[in-house]
């Protein structure tokens, strides 16, 4: 029989773990399209931990365990948390065990790339739309498959093929800094993770591979605020100047957005959703971990039970496993940053 065609709609790593999988189950005529021009064309983003019961179990089903474990970081795993006035450590938790290890984003992504057919991914060329068994390309061509997957994301053009909704913002900013070979700020976080919080605001910052840094001071916002350092310096007034330091240098603005929860759809043949496209939800560490999660199920699902019976099959799980989760981040994010008693 022939192989069916199946579309993945982006090559990160919810989309490439749905690849290889299907792949090392004998899917030939699998392609990734990604409408970015290459793997080096943007920064891959920072650390992300694999739990044993999720991602972990992706990288077991991509048949790539032993070559992640080669790259993770297992003293990642520690975690700190120090009063915001005088930078005082008042909570650890050391790295044990290898429940969730940590490893960069983007060695991750090449961990995956490199283990797929050639010519799986094609780059430069996104999806601007899709219908059941068919996408349009940017370029306005239009091709037809037995299956499209939606693993693109928080404005996935995949979804509308299932579904109206659309990312809500939650009214939580992250202003992200990154900094490298600083002393003082890799002694802070330590190996793993550093949280300080007052007031309503909170610093968070976590040590990538090659003593990089990247840092997030969280708080309740406005959708269109960009402050400026200063700006932080001033909201920030009366923290530990050692903890100010992480608010040094370029700044990124990252207001958080979540799909409606629930956010369900009828099942239709010829299109589906993984990972941030079917369940957008707060950065909280199971974001990475359910899409994964999501893609070798979805994968082992259509092995098993071929394209129609296996997608009915994989959603009929993944739907109430992810709103579950989101109703859970969700009320996370806004305990984690409560309202301040004066609103920027």
């Amino acid at each position: 029989m022939t192989s069916p065609r199946i579309a993945i709609a982006g090559a990160g790593i919810g989309g490439l773990t749905c690849a290889r999988v299907l792949q090392l189950h004998g899917f030939e005529n699998v392609t990734a399209f990604e409408r970015e021009s290459s793997p080096e064309a943007r920064q891959q983003g920072g650390t992300i931990d694999l739990h044993a019961d999720s991602g972990q179990e992706a990288v077991r089903a991509a048949g790539l365990f032993e070559q992640w474990r080669a790259l993770a970081r297992f003293e990642g795993q520690e975690q700190r948390k120090v009063d915001h006035a005088t930078a005082a450590l008042i909570e650890h938790e050391p790295a044990e065990g290898d429940f969730r290890p940590e490893i960069d984003r983007g060695q991750l992504r090449r961990l995956l790339l490199d283990s797929l057919a050639p010519g799986t991914v094609t780059w430069g060329r996104g999806i601007s739309s899709a219908k059941p068994g068919e996408v349009t390309f940017l370029d306005g061509s239009t091709s037809t498959f037995d299956l499209v997957i939606g693993a693109d994301g928080a404005w996935s053009r995949v979804r509308p093929a299932l579904s109206p909704a659309v990312p809500l913002y939650t009214g939580v900013m992250f202003v992200e800094t990154r900094h490298d070979n600083d002393e003082r700020l890799l002694d802070l976080t330590g190996q793993g993770t550093m949280v300080a919080d007052g007031g309503g605001l909170m610093i968070w910052s976590q040590r990538n591979s090659g003593d990089h840094i990247r840092a997030y001071a969280c708080m309740r916002a406005d959708e269109e605020w960009m402050p400026s350092n200063t700006d932080l310096m001033e909201l920030y007034a009366g923290w530990h100047p050692s903890l100010l330091a992480f608010l040094e240098g370029e700044l990124i603005y990252r207001p958080l957005y979540s799909l409606p929860v629930p956010h369900t759809w009828e099942h239709t043949p010829g299109v589906t959703l993984l990972g941030d496209a079917a369940h957008l939800q707060p950065p909280l560490g199971v974001g990475a971990n359910l899409a994964m999660q999501d893609a070798a199920e979805l994968a082992l699902a259509i092995a098993a039970d071929g394209v129609r019976d296996g997608v009915r099959a994989y959603e009929s799980v993944m739907v109430p496993r992810s709103v579950s989760f989101a109703e859970r981040t969700n009320s996370a994010l806004l305990e984690m940053v409560p309202e301040r008693p004066v609103r920027v």
